[in-house]
């Protein structure tokens, strides 16, 4: 069982931290790449980017870390140390949000985005990037930053995790060593 909770665990930490690094990745580099493009190759690149990451390893990531993160609060409900599902559960909720925002704000505005047409032939492509720009970056930092939050509780469950199994955590990894947990002075 304790294999179970640790893997759980990992899964839900693996998959926020790939999604939240993926929305990270677009804010602090795709898209102020593209702020400098014009309007018309702007719309055309995030037009591609949106039909190019509805792929099966994003979906899986996507949707597998829903998954994680739930297997991770039921795996862990009755953890010896309730701290480990307390974390578990605001990994989840975090990780919740962050594919809210995805499915209410950004795929929205993905969709409008695609409805405009081809930017060859858009009659005023600044005003269909001006639509679309600045409300989605906005929303893509918003789950940008509550996915890292969801990668950090369930990294702070994992740790507390371990601590529970005796597993000693240490800074230098030439001193990490598998031994019977000391008591933690407080």
């Amino acid at each position: 069982m304790k294999a179970l909770r640790s893997t759980t665990l990992v899964l839900a930490a693996v998959t926020a931290g790939l999604m939240a690094g993926l929305f990270a990745a677009f804010a602090y580099s795709v898209m102020p790449g593209l702020k400098r493009s014009g309007d018309a190759a702007f719309v055309e690149v995030m037009q591609n980017i949106n039909v190019a990451i509805v792929n099966p390893l994003f979906m899986t990531m996507f949707m597998g870390g829903l998954v994680a993160g739930l297997a991770a609060v039921v795996a862990n409900w009755r953890s010896g140390d309730p701290a480990v599902r307390y974390w578990a559960i605001a990994g989840f909720i975090c990780y919740l949000v962050m594919f809210l925002i995805t499915s209410g704000a950004n795929v929205p505005l993905n969709d409008k985005l695609a409805a405009a047409g081809d930017p060859a032939t858009i009659a005023d492509p600044a005003a269909v990037r001006a639509e679309f720009e600045g409300p989605w970056v906005a929303w893509n930092i918003a789950r940008a930053v509550v996915n890292v939050g969801a990668l950090t509780c369930f990294a702070l469950a994992l740790l507390r995790s371990g601590r529970q199994a005796g597993v000693e955590v240490v800074a230098d990894p030439r001193a990490a060593k598998l031994s019977p947990a000391r008591p933690m002075s407080h």
